[in-house]
């Protein structure tokens, strides 16, 4: 995986993320790979992966969980039709802000737009507030869309940032739900990180169709004494109400526990892929 090289002004990492310029993805590339990381923004996490897939940058991040919303399903569907690998992760504080055009007061908004999940996490506001909500790809892009079309009866949700990018104002601040909002990225490459003594590590799994097979494969990283970080699972979208399942645990895939505890669940695994080993966010 790329160090994060750039705040020691060493070689800089081009890193793809889903949204215009100012999105929260953005802000989390420069979290973990510094200010001066040059970025490529992308359309959607599709266009992310195929990115990083096709070597047009070396690393991408993308959304992966919200404290608030939960899962970003899309996301976890992309790991199983690309060939990529997690190789860090980033937690950071999302704060949404009710971002207008210049001449547009809080009383005149009829409109909000910006992304599905951005808009649940602040629904009790936007509740009060009273607008009509429109869902859109990004919360920055958002922004961008009110300035260019010169809207004066809509605003967006989006950061701070979104508000500076564009020369827009902010009518409200912290207007999510709760302060205990955060965002959970993974960044994806070719290949995943060496052992740093504080890893985890991600799994897709399909069980066997037989009795007690999820238990016992869970079983096996319990036995040996080994923290689930985080279970999910997704339909296969290949047949009705079978699932994969999406797993996080502590430790490194080359420690020799995790490694037993991988070569013991494919008795109950009709198939296992290692997304990748990673040190844990802060």
């Amino acid at each position: 995986m790329p160090d994060k090289k750039s705040k020691a002004g060493k070689e800089r990492v081009k890193v793809a993320f889903q949204g215009e310029r100012g999105a929260y993805s953005e802000s989390a590339v420069y979290t973990f790979f510094g200010d001066e990381t040059e970025v490529k923004p992308c359309r959607d996490l599709t266009e992310v992966f195929e990115s990083v897939d096709k070597q047009e940058v070396p690393v991408g991040v993308v959304p992966i969980e919200n404290s608030l919303e939960g899962s970003v399903n899309q996301t976890y569907d992309l790991f199983l039709t690309h060939n990529l690998k997690v190789s860090g992760e980033i937690i950071i504080r999302i704060s949404h802000c009710l971002i207008a055009n210049p001449s547009t007061s809080l009383e005149a908004v009829k409109t909000v737009y910006s992304h599905p999940q951005a808009l649940a996490q602040c629904r009790s506001f936007l509740e009060r507030l009273g607008s009509d909500l429109i869902p859109t790809y990004d919360t920055a892009g958002s922004v961008k869309m009110l300035k260019e079309k010169g809207l004066k009866d809509a605003a967006a949700v989006a950061s701070e940032k979104a508000a500076e990018i564009y020369g827009m104002k902010i009518l409200a601040r912290d207007i999510e739900d709760t302060p205990t909002n955060y965002t959970r990225f993974f960044v994806i490459s070719k290949s995943d990180s060496p052992t740093t003594g504080k890893d985890k590590t991600s799994i897709i799994f399909a069980a066997t169709h037989t009795p007690g097979a999820l238990y016992h494969a869970l079983g096996e990283f319990a036995k040996r004494n080994i923290n689930l970080a985080r279970i999910e699972s997704r339909p296969t979208k290949q047949k009705p109400w079978e699932y994969n399942f999406y797993l996080d645990f502590e430790g490194h895939r080359t420690e020799e526990n995790c490694t037993a505890a991988l070569k013991a669940l494919e008795k109950y695994a009709t198939f296992i892929k290692i997304l990748g080993s990673y040190p844990k966010a802060a």
